[in-house]
């Protein structure tokens, strides 16, 4: 680095100091999001770093942040993506790639996911045409069962992709032995999970893929980007194909013959010798993420243990300070787990004395911000009103969460204070219903 070049980064270090927000916490006034980044004058600096040094594309801060984020999720390779719903298309379209042979999933192939979730974790299914099998939740815990996977199996089951509700892992040990025993190949989506463990063990370590998703509101942020993971090596080498445009050849953009025999190869029916870096093997995407964006996760990757403290933290704050709280389901870790958690979430008792809508109007107003457990029951939406799935069971308690649920903020940038409130609200809220 130059020495121009660490003036302006000191210079830009002092800017965000002086800009920063210091306001003290005004109840009702100061809004308590549900979500967002907590972003320092080191994530300021790499980004300006990043801009001097005119890293537009791809480049040496994406490549570091692949390695360190792999060795982080114990993984043996990392893909980043523009974002965690890129990552979720490109890891279920790697398992329909006929490099798997006689283990691709083809048009037809059922894929059991969970009704309540999040569309990007079920659209790759459709979108590879593909059939999804919905199973449902339990109330307490906001994932499925592998009681519930279990029984969904059906003749045309090729695969399993769900996702760890807000930081709470399903029983994924449990579902990736069962994918294992039924020849069914797992993705985990990790989005809102990242430093979760189950049993001991990380979460993204069980499946054969993982996806993960770096929007500000998760754990870690690029402002949008994401990641696949997966210790599998050609499922890795599938993934990176697709991700760039579907070429078969695994030089770095800038580079030329990594593998010295750039026009040695035949492939399809190309003349012998056709250049490598314009032969396809996939039809694939452009879903690269950048270097600024990577420079940000590198700078952001190593608050990662401080932020799923404040996570765990805060959410503990909450559990106890809401416990004796009447006509309210508090959430309940997953036994056997850790989660690093995404949100808090809440479910009103159907007979309760008021209305979810009722205490969620109540709680923005006092400028305490709400979510939906993102989209309750898919299949009552109109994007899927013609689309063809399967579903196994009843959806009873995914209809109650599209009634009844929604989530309050655990992210690292509340205070003890924000916290206090939001419990203090929600207490007069319900005790006024008395």
């Amino acid at each position: 680095m130059s020495e121009r070049s660490a003036h302006i980064l000191d210079e830009v270090r002092t800017y965000h100091q002086d800009v920063r927000d210091t306001q003290a916490f005004v109840p009702g006034v100061t809004e308590i999001w549900p979500s967002g980044a907590v972003l320092d004058e080191e994530d300021r600096a790499a980004l300006v770093e990043a801009a001097l040094d005119l890293r537009i594309a791809a480049g040496k801060s994406s490549r570091k942040f692949e390695s360190a984020f792999a060795r982080r999720m114990q993984r043996r390779k990392a893909h980043l993506t523009n974002s965690g719903s890129s990552a979720n298309l490109l890891a279920l379209t790697a398992l329909t790639s006929p490099q798997l042979e006689d283990r691709r999933l083809t048009p037809g192939d059922e894929v059991i996911t969970v009704a309540a979730g999040f569309p990007t974790t079920v659209n790759p299914i459709l979108q590879n045409g593909l059939v999804p099998v919905f199973v449902d939740i339990e109330l307490n815990t906001y994932n499925t069962t592998v009681d519930r996977v279990e029984k969904a199996i059906g003749p045309r089951t090729r695969a399993i992709m769900i996702a760890h509700a807000l930081g709470n892992p399903f029983e994924v040990a449990e579902v990736a032995q069962l994918a294992e025993e039924h020849g069914l190949l797992l993705i985990e989506d990790t989005c809102d999970a990242v430093g979760t463990t189950y049993k001991g063990r990380l979460a993204g370590t069980f499946g054969d893929l993982t996806t993960v998703s770096f929007y500000p509101a998760h754990h870690l942020t690029m402002g949008e980007g994401g990641c696949v993971l997966t210790s599998n090596l050609s499922l890795a080498r599938i993934v990176e194909s697709l991700r760039d445009w579907g070429r078969d050849c695994w030089c770095e953009p800038g580079e030329s013959d990594t593998c010295l025999k750039r026009f040695d190869f035949q492939m399809g029916t190309l003349p012998a010798g056709y250049d490598h870096k314009y032969i396809f093997s996939h039809v694939g995407y452009n879903l690269k993420a950048t270097d600024l964006q990577a420079a940000l996760g590198l700078t952001q990757l190593s608050k990662l243990d401080a932020f799923c403290t404040a996570r765990r933290r805060n959410w503990r704050r909450l559990r106890e300070g809401l416990e004796d709280v009447p006509w309210l389901l508090l959430p309940e870790p997953t036994p056997g787990s850790d989660p690093s958690w995404f949100g808090f979430v809440i479910t009103v008792d159907p007979e309760a004395p008021f209305q979810r809508a009722e205490l969620v109007h109540f709680l923005e107003s006092r400028k305490i911000g709400t979510r939906r457990l993102f989209a309750g029951n898919l299949t009552r939406h109109p994007a899927y009103a013609d689309r063809a799935f399967r579903v196994s069971g009843e959806l009873t308690n995914s209809d109650t969460v599209t009634e009844h649920t929604f989530w309050v903020g655990v992210y690292p940038g509340l205070t003890e204070e924000m916290i206090d409130y939001v419990i203090a609200s929600i207490t007069a809220f319900v005790g006024s219903h008395r």
